[in-house]
This record gives C-alpha cells, structure tokens and sequence, in this order.
C-alpha cells in the first residue's frame, strides 16, 4: 500500500471529515465494504441576506414598481394608500405584487430602481419622467416603453382620488397596461 491509497476505517474517516461527507454517521458505520467512496462538498455557501438599498413597501412578485412623491409619510399617507389598493383592486392585483417606494425620502434613478426591483412596468404618481432620471419626456396618461419596461406618469394619488375625469384617464391606461 502506498501514500496514495491508504485505506482508513469508515469511523476514522467519518471523524476526520464529519462537516463534508455525503451522507451521516450511521450510512458510513453501517457500510459492509472496507472501501468508501468520500464525496466533498463544494465549499459551504454563506447566504448573504442583502437589505435593501431602499425602503419600499409590498413584495413585489409581478414586478410592478410604483414610484410616489409625499412628504406627508414613509410610503404613503393612509387615504392615499387605500385608494391606491382600490386601484390595484380593479387591475386584480395586491400589495404583494407591487413594489411602492417613496422617491421624496430616498434619492434613485429609474435605472437603479428597475434593476433592483426588476421592474417591468412602473407607475410614476406626481413625478415626472425627467425627474426620475428618464432621459426623455412624455405626457401623463401615456404608456411609454423603454429599457424593457413600460412607465405610465400620472398626477399624485390626492388629486386622482377627488377628480373623475383624471381617474377615467387613468383606468384607461391601467386597462391597456394590465390588458383588463
């Protein structure tokens, strides 16, 4: 026998590598043969848990971002935010599919905010396409595609809640948007 092919005991071997055997103790005690087979895991993987660089509220699972410009809460004022869930109500969606961050606490372009969120439709509510950091302009109630999203600019959620002609221009391009 030479240094290349010791051969240990199943017990010596489960002691000297007991965090990378495939398999427990008990497999390898109980193993007829003198001669095992050790497979070594890959090195242990550290799941690092990233917090987000922004504050946003929902989870997010369509990809939906939703950009709000209000100096009055973290989010959103209360009123706001209910009527903001009865509009995703009618578009058959919830909180949890959407992602709401409010830009007038925390300063963040539409490229890092899509990528982080990865975005594929984001609503902006009283903030402007330029002031998102598009590099173009466009008019509210327009359905506009770029960088594989689609953005539609709105006015802010106050002044939607109390004007029925601006709401009907809205669930018009929620319609299109969410092909409801």
């Amino acid at each position: 026998m030479d240094l290349n092919h010791i051969e240990l005991p199943a017990a010596a071997v489960a002691e000297l590598y007991h965090s990378s055997l495939v398999g427990s103790v008990d497999d390898i005690a109980g193993q007829t043969n003198n001669s095992m087979t050790i497979v070594e895991e890959s090195s242990p993987v550290v799941e690092q848990k990233t917090t987000a660089p922004w504050r946003s509220l929902g989870d997010n699972k369509k990809h939906i971002l939703i950009a709000v410009k209000t100096g009055e809460a973290v989010h959103l004022p209360d009123n706001d935010l209910q009527f903001l869930t009865g509009i995703l109500g009618a578009c058959k969606l919830t909180l949890a599919d959407v992602a709401i961050i409010n830009i007038n606490e925390q300063a963040a372009t539409y490229k890092e905010l899509t990528v982080f969120f990865k975005s594929r439709i984001v609503l902006l509510f009283d903030i402007e396409p330029a002031s998102f950091g598009l590099p173009m302009s466009f008019p509210q109630y327009q359905i506009q595609a770029f960088a594989n999203n689609s953005f539609l600019y709105s006015p802010a959620l106050k002044q939607l809640e109390n004007d029925k002609v601006e709401k009907s221009k809205l669930w018009v391009c929620l319609k299109r948007l969410f092909n409801l």
